[in-house]
């Protein structure tokens, strides 16, 4: 018998992204690689929340890719991925309002994602 237990991360995603994410036309998760994601693999689950909410999405994690910059990483995942509502240039802007130089510089982490129903 194998261990079905997936193990589970519980992540903040602001309410635009959110609803991109429950509504399952966001594939990619965009975030620095922070050590505390260094654990993160296929097969594990992510809970976001809207934080200061009740509010949660759940995603199985398909793959976590490594990229230097945000850049690579738009153009390694297609930004259609990240935010089809978004152009490429736009969500460069966005992704650096919300993680400074000094957070980029610690690298880019892309995590494949597909929504589950739980």
């Amino acid at each position: 018998m194998t261990d079905t237990t997936a193990r589970v991360h519980e992540l903040n995603l602001y309410r635009q992204y959110f609803d991109l994410v429950a509504a399952g036309t966001k594939t990619i998760e965009v975030r620095v690689k922070y050590p505390h994601l260094a654990d993160l693999a296929a097969g594990d689950v992510i809970r976001f929340r809207i934080k200061g909410t009740d509010e949660t999405c759940e995603v199985k994690v398909k793959r976590v890719t490594g990229y230097p910059d945000f850049e690579s990483l738009l153009d390694g995942e297609g930004s259609a991925n990240v935010n089809p509502t978004a152009t490429r240039e736009q969500q460069l802007t966005n992704i650096r309002a919300i993680y400074p130089h000094e957070k980029e510089i610690l690298g880019a982490v892309a995590i494949e994602i597909v929504r589950i129903n739980r």
